[in-house]
């Protein structure tokens, strides 16, 4: 039977999915379609396995959604400068918000995803007649749990496609054979993420913590990741969004499209929104089921060894992937390993995510985080000696700095030994990661603050902890033993005032989550996706112009044959006090090459830097950061679906 849903044929049957722990491997029964599959929990567990399995393709989590449709914010880039950013038939120009509809690669997501829900429909509609799901059945409890794994998975499935698109449609049955049910109209975004948030309170009840029965590790949703899910809904329905039409009783914003308004709930809804993501943030922070690794560094050292932390459990949730099957993380987006090397074999093409000069040179002193987060550099055969890799600084690149978090000197063994001999594309089978712990302590930091009316005050039904406390947690983490009291004075030192505690909550999240694709979607909550890319690009002009990047970088290498740099040595800031050029082994021009001088022009002032999300700042409808719906899917939608916000259908 073709699967349609409201738009076009979904074909998602026949995925092979392999986990980095393998508990996915096996999907599909032979009689898969046969109800009586749901009299089994075996055969039940291969359906629910299945709806991850569709979560690795390249089209949901295993490439799009985890890297590429998450661009651009302030801080992330796609790898599409000067007139690539205009190029609307690949992402290089629709990140930067140039969008069109006749993009391919929107209507393969969108038929993708809604395959998967197709899927998740099929469980949860099947489980809930299950005579194993029947009370008093000794099987309900084991039933209840792939419920809801179905409802929490299909709420994030929803929720994501809401965010890139906005208005829907929501369909929550299996198709009928005669499709009478199929081709839907959109429904309102607010309704769908009120039903998916009625869904994960359900799913809650039915769900374990990681690891609190076995098999349920943090590859699987989990009742953690069901409150956290619904607190992250909960916050971007009472938070801004451009809509289709304006709603009565809402806010608009000061800056808005007339037609197309950016608003956002009334105050009485949006505390009670705020109340409610707060009640299940402690939830998860109360359980002690979930905390921070106290090293950023191994946190992401574990990421990177397909390696699941099973003591902090501070990934709370971690979609599958599996080793040379699936995943782009470190392949896609991360540390540049450009072309064969003898050291690491085949190269990867981790461009097409970028981080910036500005966020760079935002860490403070000490934050281990930054050398994590921003890389720039790459690794490549010796240009004088090709049997040799070495390392190279960047140059004059403030817009081209690679994403670390993911990088191929620090996955395992397996992977390394597979890429030494591989000829052609290497995947991963790094996890994305859905939620952190450290996402659920600035929410609730940023809840705690609002509600609270400040970072300091308490209220009803918080987990006993203040917003500074909470933000604390996150911020001193990401310093050493050695100058943890600098973190803690700078938490000290922030102000007490509501608005410009909310601030520090704001630079906070680009600190902790630079390329990992949250940072967009809680620009646009808060309003500030224009008003901080604009930022970006002014401070990008005020530090070249005041001298804080450095025309030229010196720096020292870690080993005699000089190929590994000791990036403790390189001088961002400048020459330190009483320190000659001449005592460092080798130097490399650097961001303050460019020229800001109007009489000439420069690639990075006068071509890059207006071409950066250019689609965002100069559409007819300001703010227009949703996605158009590709026009095959319109063309197939029976008349049932149409574009809004300008765009052509």
């Amino acid at each position: 039977m073709k699967k349609i849903l409201s738009i076009t044929t979904l074909a998602v049957g026949g995925v092979l999915a392999l986990a980095s722990c393998s508990d996915f491997l096996d999907q599909r029964s032979e009689s898969e379609m046969d109800e009586s599959i749901y009299n089994s929990t075996y055969f039940t567990s291969l359906r629910v396995n299945q709806i991850y399995g569709g979560l690795m393709q390249d089209r949901t989590y295993a490439q799009d959604l985890a890297i590429v449709w998450n661009m651009n914010s302030d801080i992330e880039l796609v790898d599409g400068l000067g007139n690539n950013a205009y190029n609307t038939s690949s992402e290089r120009g629709n990140m930067n918000y140039n969008f069109d509809p006749g993009w391919a690669r929107l209507s393969q997501v969108w038929e993708d995803m809604y395959g998967v829900i197709e899927d998740a429909n099929d469980v949860i509609g099947k489980v809930r007649t299950s005579p194993l799901y029947e009370e008093g059945s000794t099987e309900r409890e084991t039933m209840g749990r792939y419920l809801g794994e179905a409802l929490t998975l299909r709420a994030m499935l929803y929720f994501d496609l809401v965010r890139y698109f906005g208005d829907i449609p929501l369909k929550l049955d299996a198709s009928l054979p005669d499709l009478s049910n199929a081709y839907l109209e959109k429904t309102d975004r607010d309704d769908i993420m009120d039903t998916l948030m009625v869904d994960l309170e359900e799913a809650i009840e039915l769900l374990p913590w990681a690891d609190e029965v076995t098999g349920y590790t943090t590859e699987h949703a989990t009742k953690g990741y069901a409150h956290a899910l619904l607190a992250q809904i909960a916050m971007t329905r009472a938070g801004w969004a451009i809509r289709e039409q304006s709603k009565e009783g809402y806010e608009t914003a000061p800056k808005s499209s007339n037609e197309y308004p950016t608003q956002r709930p009334g105050e009485t809804e949006r505390k009670a929104l705020l109340e409610k993501a707060l009640k299940h943030l402690t939830a998860v922070i109360t359980s002690g089921r979930h905390s921070l690794n106290p090293s950023f560094e191994n946190e992401w050292y574990l990421i990177n060894q397909l390696t699941l932390d099973q003591t902090y459990h501070e990934n709370i949730f971690e979609i599958p992937m599996g080793l040379n099957t699936h995943g782009e993380l470190g392949y896609t987006v991360g540390a540049r390993l450009n072309g064969v090397t003898s050291k690491w074999g085949y190269g990867n093409s981790t461009g097409k995510m970028k981080l910036t000069a500005p966020l760079f040179y935002s860490y403070r002193d000490n934050d281990t985080r930054r050398d994590i987060t921003c890389s720039p550099m790459e690794t490549k055969a010796d240009e004088e000696d090709e049997t040799k890799t070495k390392e190279y600084m960047l140059k004059n690149a403030p817009f081209g700095i690679y994403v670390g978090k993911w990088d191929f000197r620090k996955m395992n063994e397996t992977w390394l030994q597979q890429n030494l001999v591989a000829t052609a594309k290497h995947t991963t089978g790094i996890n994305p990661v859905k939620m952190r712990y450290s996402n659920v302590l600035l929410f609730y930091a940023e809840c705690m603050n609002e509600l609270a009316g400040g970072p300091d005050g308490t209220y009803a039904g918080s987990a006993g902890l203040t917003a500074r406390q909470a933000l604390a947690l996150v911020h001193e983490r990401a310093y050493d033993a050695d100058h943890k009291a600098e973190a803690q004075a700078y938490v000290a030192s922030l102000s007490s005032d509501k608005d410009e505690f909310f601030k520090a909550i704001v630079q906070e999240n680009a600190w902790e989550f630079a390329g990992e694709g949250f940072r967009k979607w809680d620009l646009i909550r808060w309003n500030l996706l224009v008003d901080k890319i604009t930022e970006f690009k002014q401070t990008y002009l005020t530090q070249l112009e005041t001298g804080v990047y450095p025309k030229k970088i010196y720096f020292n290498y870690e080993d005699e044959g000089k190929t590994e740099i000791d990036m403790s040595s390189v001088t961002f800031k400048g020459l330190p006090d009483g320190v000659q050029s001449k005592e460092y082994q080798d130097s490399i021009d650097w961001f303050g090459a460019a020229k800001i001088d109007e009489a000439s022009e420069d690639t990075q002032v006068d071509v890059n830097l207006p071409s950066i999300s250019s689609g965002l700042l100069n559409s007819d409808v300001y703010n227009r950061y949703i996605m158009p719906i590709g026009s095959t899917t319109i063309s197939a939608s029976n008349g049932k679906l149409h574009n809004s916000y300008g765009y052509n259908d």
